[in-house]
């Protein structure tokens, strides 16, 4: 899908002039301005919007709807490798939202809805700090379980396979309310809450990206977005299927996107400079099996998920077999020392 040229950016960028000079006028009103100085005396409304910073991600948030309104990220293949691990992490509200406009992990439980990261924790293997945060409630949004265990984690996955051809990769994401028409024809904006605190559930989930071959290349950037439903999506789908123009994006979103690239010069569709492609459900069972395979506290647990995959008809591949082989001797020892000790064994399956 070609980029369009737009005017869009040069149009923003004039009323960015405008408005500053307009908040330049009241927030530095003359002396005769007296109605301006009165109309501040006591403050302007807060909307808790400004950009909140961490380790390795960056977002704006959405008080009214407990959600994040955009989340930014930058990974490259370094911050990718490591020895972080998940299972350290908590899903909590976050420390610098104030607890009235805070999602709370009680919203989520029994909701029928999974807490769906924006920037994933996979991307940050490189800092325990970088990945815990990613488990703040303010980077996570009411996700459908299929669609966040599926195609949305083979997104991620497959951004993260593009720091193996791009040096530098940025990359945001959000949820989307999108207009449905009824039957009557008519356009309306309606989404499910969760929870005490009425979490926003999105219609849809965006995500863009942006990739530098290197810091040293001439060759043009690579951008693109993509926009899917929050619902199941099977292995049938492609990710073309999704792209969308990225000033498109920006009317449904109301954000502008990478502002400091000029959009209208040179710059490459990421799906004809590189694959856009997913894994498919081989390749993707078996590296699901592998995550359960290196998790598996007991014998029991590991030789059920082994089951589970030889029910599915898929051979595992070298990499699977060594690392079954490997837990296996793992978990025979570690039970060996437990009868040595007189320790209860593990009893988790």
């Amino acid at each position: 899908m070609p980029l369009r040229p737009t005017g869009f950016i040069a149009g923003v960028r004039m009323w960015g002039v405008i408005l500053t000079g307009l908040v330049a006028f009241c927030l530095f009103p003359s002396l005769e301005s007296v109605e301006e100085s009165l109309l501040e005396q006591y403050g302007f409304p807060i909307a808790g919007t400004e950009t909140r910073c961490y380790t390795n991600h960056a977002l704006s948030y959405d008080q009214a709807k407990r959600v994040p309104r955009w989340v930014i990220e930058h990974i490259s293949k370094h911050k990718t490798l490591g020895n972080a691990d998940r299972r350290h992490c908590k899903f909590r509200p976050d420390p610098s939202i104030p607890l009235m406009f805070s999602a709370v992990n009680e919203d989520y439980i029994g909701s029928g809805w999974s807490r769906g990261h924006m920037a994933p924790a996979g991307d940050n293997k490189f800092s325990i700090q970088a990945m815990a945060e990613t488990f703040y409630l303010s980077n996570i949004v009411p996700q459908n379980y299929k669609n966040n265990a599926g195609f949305w984690n083979r997104m991620e996955m497959y951004c993260r396979e593009l720091t193996e051809r791009f040096e530098d990769v940025w990359i945001v994401s959000g949820p989307l309310t999108l207009p449905q028409t009824g039957d009557d024809g008519k356009k309306r904006v309606t989404y499910q809450v969760i929870g005490k605190g009425d979490v926003a559930v999105p219609s849809h989930l965006y995500k863009v990206i942006l990739a530098r071959r290197s810091r040293m290349s001439s060759e043009p950037l690579v951008l693109g977005a993509f926009v899917v439903p929050n619902d199941p999506i099977g292995f049938s789908h492609q990710l073309p299927e999704f792209q969308v123009h990225i000033e498109d994006l920006e009317k449904m979103s109301g954000l502008v996107f990478f502002p400091q690239v000029d959009k209208t010069k040179d710059l490459k569709n990421i799906c004809d400079v590189d694959t856009c492609k997913l894994m498919g459900f081989d390749e993707f069972t078996l590296y699901i099996t592998a995550r359960k395979v290196h998790s598996a506290r007991t014998l029991h647990r590991l030789e059920k998920v082994m089951s589970e995959l030889r029910e599915t008809g898929i051979e595992p591949d070298e990499y699977l077999v060594k690392l079954y082989k490997k837990k296996e001797e793992e978990l025979v020892q570690q039970k060996q020392m437990e009868a040595r000790e007189g320790r209860k064994p593990h009893s988790g399956v």
